[in-house]
């Protein structure tokens, strides 16, 4: 099982992976448009600060197999697409970009820092200006499946479909964070 993310105060969540190097592996990882199609999402990202983001969701196709969302997340099981505005870029060390839909710099935003550890690469994944800790908790499960999809990528061994790997993991951070 892989890491759990933590709250750090009312408003913000941490994540960490150790993954294979090199640096600008991984950097392609989060800036190419394909690669990062293969845990996140695809779509063009204008690599500059105050460059336009868009990620087009596929959730449904993470992984080895398509798998089918639960019940309860049936409106993510097709495409999605959705807009950001990049924050920070200053390859390969560091990126950023808003969450909101509204495109609002004052908003959710989320930070990547990847750190050289010998041959491996220290990814640092931080959620800022979250609203609540039920959104810390749903942001939290997205990140941490998404994460683990990335991870299986850059090891080479895809294994898990995304939606399999999702299943219940928003419950342990609800107990996580709601103690």
């Amino acid at each position: 099982m892989h890491e759990y993310g933590t709250l750090i105060g009312n408003d913000t969540v941490r994540f960490e992976r150790l993954l294979p190097g090199p640096i600008e592996r991984v950097w392609e990882y989060l800036t190419d448009a394909k690669l990062r199609g293969t845990w996140l999402g695809a779509g063009p990202m204008e690599p500059f600060a105050g460059g336009k983001l868009a990620i087009v969701f596929d959730n449904f196709a993470l992984g080895p197999e398509p798998s089918a969302p639960p019940e309860r997340f049936k409106q993510y099981a097709g495409v999605f697409n959705s807009a950001h505005i990049v924050t920070i870029h200053e390859p390969p060390h560091r990126l950023a970009f808003t969450w909101d839909e509204d495109l609002d710099i004052t908003g959710s935003v989320v930070e990547f820092e990847l750190k050289e550890e010998g041959d491996k690469v220290r990814l640092i994944l931080t959620h800022r200006r979250i609203a609540n800790v039920d959104d810390a908790v749903g942001f939290s499960g997205g990140w941490h499946t998404h994460l683990a999809m990335l991870q299986e990528r850059i090891e080479g061994n895809p294994k898990t479909p995304f939606w399999t790997a999702f299943d219940g993991i928003e419950d342990e951070y609800r107990r996580r964070f709601k103690k």
